[in-house]
């Protein structure tokens, strides 16, 4: 009882501070200063499944003690009975609840909530590089579909035989998508008989995927005095206004020597505030990855460490196998994987390293 004791304190002693978060968001004073309220809107929303679920590990457990009462001190039969009965539904339950919460007080990557920014690049092996860069990218649209998620292309610069020599593409959703893409980052193996391929012999190709947190208004402090804007004609698909209106824009940011371009909508506007967006993004990723390194230091198995210059996983099509190195997790329906049903493989992930997580806390 007293480890139970131990864990209800550490969660309860953070209801002060949530009662504390509930006041202010209700102040009108603080409503008004839209930086602190969404930073305190987003300390709140950390905090509340943690009081929640001590809260109700705190009923389980009084639950529990007071059937243990019944049963030793009534002499009514059902009522033994029934507590009998209460005693075997909840004490299967307290391990579960326990490593949940234990899970809950680790201190989560601060930007698992945010939107993702997605880059692909087709990386050694030519076209058949870009060709399977564009199958990652069929992989990742059909997996956004699957969750509602909605994508937005930024950039791309296609492959001469099919595919993307680089393509660049926002997701965002309400279910934290960066806490499930940022597995991604890291090196993507292909081997198989390529398209370009007329004697079939199997060749080994690969396409790099970096996954960025999006970064908010109030995550970076970025100025246009520190931008230079740079207009162009878009090159890719887009009708007859391309070639023809300068609606490309690509901004060079100053200070960092930082590059970023958009020329897939029509409207120069628009262009420009994705952009915008994205050097946004690319800038608080530059002190995002200091934070990855740091976890990297501590980690053994880089499970999401943005390590983007190790090897993930492999893609084998004459066996019909994926295989995450990482974890040493395969799949043998090569073709449903890739057609976006990659979530196993994710969920495998994240127990891997929710074990790190609480192997670091017990530490």
């Amino acid at each position: 009882m007293a480890d139970n004791n131990t864990l209800l304190d550490k969660v309860l002693s953070l209801q002060d501070k949530f009662s504390s978060l509930q006041e202010q968001l209700s102040d009108p004073s603080v409503v008004s200063d839209m930086k602190r309220f969404v930073q305190l809107n987003k300390d709140y929303k950390e905090l509340e499944p943690i009081i929640r679920a001590g809260l109700e590990y705190k009923k389980m457990l009084s639950d529990l003690q007071s059937a243990k009462d019944i049963l030793l001190n009534e002499k009514d039969d059902e009522l033994k009975e029934m507590a009998r009965e209460e005693i075997a539904s909840i004490e299967p339950r307290i391990p579960e609840m326990e490593q949940n919460i234990k899970l809950l007080l680790i201190p989560a990557d601060p930007d698992d909530s945010k939107n993702a920014i997605v880059e692909i690049r087709g990386g050694t092996g030519g076209d058949e590089a870009a060709i399977f860069a564009g199958d990652l990218f069929r992989m990742y649209q059909h997996f956004a579909e699957s969750r509602g998620w909605k994508l937005e292309v930024t950039d791309q610069t296609p492959g001469s035989s099919g595919g993307f020599k680089q393509i660049v593409f926002k997701l965002s959703g309400s279910d934290g998508v960066y806490g499930v893409m940022k597995y991604e980052s890291g090196v993507h193996r292909v081997q198989r008989v390529p398209q370009t391929e007329t004697q079939g012999r199997i060749q080994t190709s690969a396409a790099s995927v970096a996954v960025f947190p999006e970064a908010g208004e109030f995550d970076v402090d970025l100025s246009w005095d520190d931008i230079r804007l740079d207009l162009f004609c878009s090159s890719g698909p887009g009708g007859q206004g391309v070639n023809t209106t300068y609606s490309a824009v690509r901004l060079t940011h100053i200070p960092s020597g930082l590059v970023v371009q958009c020329q897939e909508e029509r409207s120069q506007l628009k262009n420009k505030d994705r952009a915008f967006e994205e050097l946004r993004t690319r800038l608080y990723n530059l002190e995002h990855q200091k934070y990855l390194d740091n976890i990297a230091a501590k980690r053994k198995t880089m499970v999401s460490t943005g390590d983007r210059s190790a090897k993930i996983r492999t893609y084998n099509y004459p066996q019909g196998r994926v295989t995450d190195h990482r974890i040493n997790w395969s799949m043998y329906n090569l073709p449903v994987f890739m057609d976006g049903d990659i979530q196993e493989c994710i969920d495998q992930l994240q127990v891997a390293e929710n074990a790190e997580r609480l192997k670091e806390a017990g530490e």
